[in-house]
C-alpha cells in the first residue's frame, strides 16, 4: 500500500479524487479522515495533516517564567513534541500497513519541514519504509498538476526541511529568552507579557522610527493660488509658481489677476501605462491591503482558495510565468467567470499572448494565477474579492498597455502665469479588467493659443508641509521584503502579532506608546535584535542550509553566541530598560485631561470587582471617574470629543475596532442612542456595543 501524506484534509481528498482510477472509499482513524483508492493498479491511502505535527519546545523544568533564569534557555535542549496527537496516531497506524510513502505537502521550506515531521512519525512506526520515500511537488491543486507531480516523483529535500527547522529553533531561542527577560524586567506576566522576536522586533523598530520622524517633523507654511476658469465649462487652474513661501508674495500675485485669462500655450502628450507584472506573494498582499484586506487575512484566504483548487500556490517569489503554463487554457475557463467573462472572451480571440514579466524569476512555483473557475455563490464575500483580484491581475498581465492623453494649458492673467493639467484615458488596455489602479479622467476644454476665458474667481490657499506618511500594511510588507525581514510565508503573521500584542493599531499603522518604548529600549540596549541586518544575515544562512552549503547546527550555534552577547548587555542595563518601557506603558494608560481639574485621567481597576474605569490622578482631591468598556484593548487617541470635550479612545477587540469618547452622557452618544431606539435596536444590543 502507498501512503500519501498532504498538508491538509481537503488537499488529501482532492489528491485522491484526481488520481483514483475507480471509486474512492472514505474512512477514518478515530476522527482523522483518509481516502482509499487504486492508482496504476496499486492500493493507495491519502491522508491530510493539520499543519505541523511536531513543535519545538523546552522541557517542562523550564516552564516557570519567574523561577527560571532566562539565560538558561539559550543552551537548553529543544524537544519536538506532538502537537496533533490524533493526526500523529493516524499517520503511525496507516504507516504500519504501507510499503511506500509519498510526501505531498506544500513545496516550500515550511511544507518540506511539515512533510519530514510526518515522515519521522511514519518511520518510527515502520522503519522498513526508509528506502521507499518519495516526494510529490506541485504548485496547484488541479488534476493536471497533481497527476504530473505523481508521474514525476522526486526525493524529499532534508536540507530544505533543515532550513525550516533552523528557523523554528532560532525563533524559539531568541523569542523565549528575550520575551521572558523583558517581561521579567518590567514585571509583566500572564496575558500582559511583552513579546520580543527575531523578526517582530526590527519590524516594530521600523514602525517606531517612522513615528519619531513624524513627531520631529516641523511643518512649514506655504501658500497656493487656485483659480476657477470658465469657457463653455468650468475647470481649475493654479498659479504656475506652485508653492509661495511668503504669504505677501502670494497675496500680491493674487491681486494682479484680472477677470479673464489668455491661453499662451497648449501642449498634449500621449503616454503609455504598461500592464502590471504577475503576482508574487508580496505584490499580492500589498494589492489585497489596498482593498482593505490585511496581509494576515489575505494570506489565509489565499491558502483556502489554493486548497480548494481555485488559485495556484500563494507563497512564491516568482514574477515570470513558466513556459509550461498553458495561458490559453486558463483564459478559456475564465470565459465563464462572472465579472470578467466578456474580457476573457475578447482575449481568447487573440492568436497568441505576450505576458508581462517581473524582475524575479524562480523555479519553485509560478506566480499566483487562477487554476479553476469559481461562482460567486460558492465563496464568501472576502474570498470572492480575493479570487477576483487574482483573476483580474492574471488577465491584466496578458493585456496591452493603457494609453493616456495628458493636456497642459498655460494662461496669463494680469501678468501672472496660470497652469491647468488634465489626463484622460484614450485606450483602456489592461485597465479594462484591472480597475484597482484606475484614476478618474481629468478633462480640460479644447482651447487654442490666444483664446480668452473668463476667470470666475481665485483664492489664496494657506497650507502646510506634511510629515512622512505612516506605513500601511501593504507598504510594510514590501519594506520587510526589501530589508530581508521574514519570509513571504511569515510576514503577515509577524505584522498580526504586533497588533495582537498591543504594540500597534490602525491602518495606516500607528504604534502605541508601549510599542514605541519597547522599540526604543531594544534599539538602545539590544541593537542586534532591533536591527534588520542580523535578521537578513540569518535569512541568508537559511538559504545556505537549504542548498547544503552549511549545517543547521552551526547556524543555530552561531545564533546562540550572538544572543549571549545581547543578553549580557541587557542584564547590565535592566533598570534603565525597564524605566523606558514603563514610561510607554504609563503613556498608554493616560487617556487625556480631566474635565474637572485638568490633571490626567488614567485607566484604573476596582480593587474588588477588577473592572476598569477612568479615574483622575488627582484622587482623592478630585474624584472624577468615567466607566470604560470591559472588553478589548483601549488605545488613547490624544483627541477630545467635539461635542463634550471628553478624551476619545479606540477600543480594539474581537469585533471591528470602534472609536468613542469616555463620557456616557455625551450629547452625541445620546443622539445616536435615540436613533438606534427608533431603528428598533434593543437596549441589550446597545449595552453590548458599549462594552465590547
Amino acid at each position: 500500500m502507498r501512503l500519501i501524506i498532504s498538508e491538509k484534509a481537503n488537499a488529501a481528498r482532492k489528491i485522491a479524487s484526481f488520481l483514483a482510477e475507480g471509486r474512492v472509499k472514505d474512512g477514518k482513524h478515530r476522527s482523522v479522515p483518509y481516502h482509499s483508492f487504486e492508482w496504476k493498479g496499486e492500493e493507495c491511502v491519502s491522508v491530510g495533516l493539520k499543519g505541523h505535527v511536531l513543535n519545538p519546545e523546552y522541557p517542562e523544568e523550564y516552564s516557570n517564567w519567574q523561577k527560571v533564569e532566562p539565560r538558561e534557555l539559550i543552551d537548553a535542549r529543544i524537544l519536538k513534541s506532538v502537537s496533533e496527537k490524533g493526526v500523529a496516531e493516524a499517520i503511525k497506524s496507516l504507516a504500519k500497513k504501507a510499503d511506500r510513502i509519498v510526501i505531498a505537502t506544500d513545496f516550500d521550506r515550511e511544507g518540506e519541514l511539515i512533510g519530514v515531521e510526518a515522515l519521522t512519525l511514519a518511520l518510527d512506526a515502520n522503519p522498513k519504509l526508509v528506502d521507499n520515500v518519495e516526494r510529490a511537488r506541485f504548485s496547484a491543486l488541479t488534476r493536471g498538476e497533481v497527476t504530473r507531480a505523481f508521474e514525476d516523483l522526486v526525493e524529499v529535500s532534508h536540507e530544505l526541511a533543515a532550513a525550516g527547522e533552523a528557523r523554528q529553533d532560532i525563533d524559539l531561542i531568541w523569542g523565549a529568552t528575550l520575551t521572558r527577560w523583558v517581561s521579567r524586567a518590567v514585571k509583566r506576566y500572564g496575558s500582559a507579557f511583552l513579546s520580543v522576536g527575531r523578526v517582530q522586533s526590527p519590524t516594530l523598530v521600523l514602525i517606531a522610527e517612522r513615528e519619531l520622524e513624524r513627531r520631529a517633523f516641523v511643518p512649514e507654511p506655504y501658500w497656493e493660488i487656485e483659480a476657477l476658469l470658465e469657457n463653455d465649462e468650468r475647470f481649475t487652474a493654479r498659479h504656475a509658481a506652485g508653492r509661495f513661501k511668503e504669504e505677501d508674495a502670494a497675496r500680491a500675485a493674487h491681486a494682479n489677476l484680472t477677470d479673464e485669462a489668455v491661453v499662451t500655450n497648449v501642449e498634449q502628450r500621449s503616454a503609455s501605462r504598461p500592464a502590471p507584472a504577475p503576482f508574487n506573494t508580496t505584490a499580492f498582499l500589498s494589492a489585497a491591503a489596498n482593498l482593505g484586506i490585511g496581509p494576515s487575512r489575505a494570506a489565509r484566504i489565499a491558502e483556502d482558495l489554493y486548497t480548494e483548487g481555485y488559485i495556484s500556490y500563494p507563497r512564491t517569489d516568482n514574477t515570470v510565468y513558466p513556459e509550461s503554463l498553458d495561458l490559453r487554457e486558463v483564459v478559456d475557463f475564465l470565459r465563464g467567470v462572472e465579472g470578467v467573462a466578456p474580457y476573457a472572451e475578447k482575449l481568447f480571440g487573440q492568436k497568441s499572448f505576450t505576458p508581462t514579466r517581473g524582475r524575479r524569476q524562480t523555479t519553485d512555483h509560478p506566480p499566483i494565477y487562477p487554476t479553476g473557475p469559481a461562482r460567486k455563490g460558492e465563496l464568501r464575500d472576502d474570498q470572492w474579492k480575493i479570487y477576483q483580484l487574482v483573476v483580474r491581475r492574471f488577465l491584466a498581465t496578458l493585456s496591452g498597455p493603457a494609453q493616456t492623453l495628458r493636456t497642459t494649458l498655460r494662461f496669463e492673467s494680469g501678468g501672472e502665469p496660470l497652469i491647468a493639467r488634465g489626463t484622460v484615458l484614450t485606450d483602456e488596455g489592461w485597465l479594462g479588467v484591472y480597475p484597482y489602479g484606475r484614476r478618474p479622467d481629468e478633462e480640460l476644454p479644447a482651447l487654442e493659443e490666444g483664446q480668452r476665458v473668463r476667470l470666475v474667481e481665485a483664492e489664496v490657499l494657506s497650507k502646510q508641509t506634511q510629515p512622512p506618511g505612516r506605513y500601511g500594511q501593504g507598504r510594510l510588507v514590501r519594506v520587510m521584503e526589501d530589508l530581508g525581514l521574514g519570509t513571504k510565508a511569515t510576514r503577515p503573521a509577524i505584522i498580526q502579532n504586533l497588533y495582537d500584542r498591543g504594540y500597534i493599531h490602525g491602518d495606516p499603522i500607528v504604534p502605541t506608546e508601549t510599542g514605541m518604548a519597547v522599540a526604543r529600549a531594544l534599539k538602545q540596549f539590544a541593537s542586534e535584535i532591533a536591527s534588520h541586518e542580523m535578521t537578513a544575515e540569518l535569512e541568508r544562512s537559511m538559504d545556505a542550509i537549504s542548498e547544503g552549503r552549511v549545517e543547521k547546527e552551526s547556524v543555530v550555534d552561531a545564533s546562540r553566541e550572538v544572543l549571549r552577547r545581547v543578553y549580557d548587555n541587557l542584564t547590565n542595563q535592566e533598570e534603565k530598560f525597564a524605566d523606558i518601557v514603563w514610561e510607554g506603558i504609563r503613556g498608554d494608560e493616560t487617556l487625556g485631561p480631566c474635565p474637572v481639574c485638568g490633571r490626567n485621567l488614567k485607566i484604573r481597576r476596582n480593587r474588588k470587582s477588577g473592572k476598569r474605569f477612568a479615574g483622575c490622578e488627582g484622587y482623592p482631591e478630585c474624584r472624577t471617574t468615567f466607566p470604560l468598556p470591559q472588553k478589548g484593548d483601549i488605545i488613547p487617541l490624544g483627541t477630545l470629543c467635539d461635542a463634550c470635550g471628553a478624551p476619545e479612545i479606540k477600543v480594539i477587540g474581537k469585533r471591528r475596532p470602534w472609536t468613542t469618547c469616555i463620557n456616557m452622557d455625551c450629547p452625541k452618544k445620546r443622539e445616536r442612542e435615540r436613533g438606534e431606539e427608533q431603528s428598533g435596536e434593543s437596549a441589550e444590543e446597545r449595552l453590548e456595543k458599549s462594552t465590547t
